[in-house]
């Protein structure tokens, strides 16, 4: 009996530590932890971010990819707006409901009951069980897990803001654009305590310079996303590598070839080194977004990258 009491004591206390050392490595309210680290410019570990929530697991926009995404650990959830005839702002990328939904036509011209009636198509285009989620229902799916980059959400701003304070998640969410940094400050300004903003700049173009000397002067931004087309034109990569480097950190998309040089996921699925590894050792990014969310959180766990 001693020795049976002693065996029990032994259990409770180990399950107790073990515990408490879960906790303490996955913060209760972790969206709060991956704003803190990204506003620190936090360049131990490298951001992965699932491009419209993880669509290759779940329907594209949908309760279910936001939740997959976030049980196999993804840092940030892209997902898109669209606003209805009767001014609900859902989760979709297209301005139609033919490729995603049982429906067809206009978004703008279907009220939000009449697209409660349709069902989400998966990525080879046949019905599901799941439902279009408002941006209510998806904010509420994110809510303490993830961080949120809001697509399309400039056109409808004043509308998300209400929907950001009713679920208690503005502090979780990245917006991004194009717009010169005094547009930025004129439209998005009062909001820019809590909302993380992040300038889009495409290094092919002629008004580079121009653009980036406003944002670093005018917003000092956490992050940037950076675009360029060609593998062998390097030189503003490379530039913006060392001109951010301490500044704040920088973003690249490997959904496809022209938006990174061509290091972009179908050339990770032969060599993550060649297009992952490329963009963080040799271009400096620690936000990345793909179409790949779980081989590309493999390859970063596997080199000491991602918990």
């Amino acid at each position: 009996m001693k020795r049976m009491i002693c065996l029990l004591l032994t259990l409770v206390v180990a399950a107790g530590c073990s515990g408490g050392a879960k906790e303490s490595a996955t913060p209760e309210n972790r969206a709060e932890w991956l704003r803190e680290r990204l506003l620190a410019g936090d360049t131990t570990a490298v951001f992965v971010v699932a491009h419209r929530g993880d669509w290759r697991y779940a329907p594209e926009n949908s309760v279910a990819a936001i939740e997959h995404s976030i049980a196999v650990g993804v840092d940030v959830v892209e997902l898109d707006l669209q606003l209805t005839r009767d001014s609900v702002l859902i989760v979709m990328h297209d301005a139609t409901l033919n490729r995603t939904t049982t429906g067809k036509g206009r978004v703008a011209d279907w009220t939000l009951d009449s697209i409660r009636t349709l069902k989400l198509k998966n990525g080879c285009g046949i019905r599901t069980k799941h439902a279009v989620p408002t941006l209510e229902e998806a904010l509420l799916a994110a809510k303490g897990h993830v961080l949120v980059n809001l697509d399309k959400a400039d056109r409808y701003f004043d509308l998300v803001v209400p929907v950001l304070e009713r679920t208690g998640t503005t502090r979780q969410i990245v917006m991004k654009g194009s717009k010169p940094a005094e547009e930025v400050l004129a439209l998005y300004g009062k909001y820019l305590d809590e909302v993380i903003y992040m300038p889009v700049v495409n290094l092919d173009s002629e008004n580079v310079a121009e653009l980036m000397q406003g944002y670093i002067s005018e917003l000092k931004p956490a992050a940037y996303e950076l675009l360029y087309a060609r593998a062998e034109d390097t030189r503003m990569p490379l530039r913006m590598r060392d001109e951010l480097r301490g500044e704040a950190l920088i973003w690249y998309n490997t959904l496809w070839d022209t938006l990174c040089g061509g290091h972009d996921d179908d050339l990770s699925l032969e060599d993550p080194d060649a297009a992952f590894g490329y963009l963080v050792d040799t271009l400096g990014a620690r936000i990345l977004q793909t179409d790949r969310a779980e081989h590309l959180l493999n390859y970063l766990r596997q080199r000491g990258l991602h918990e």
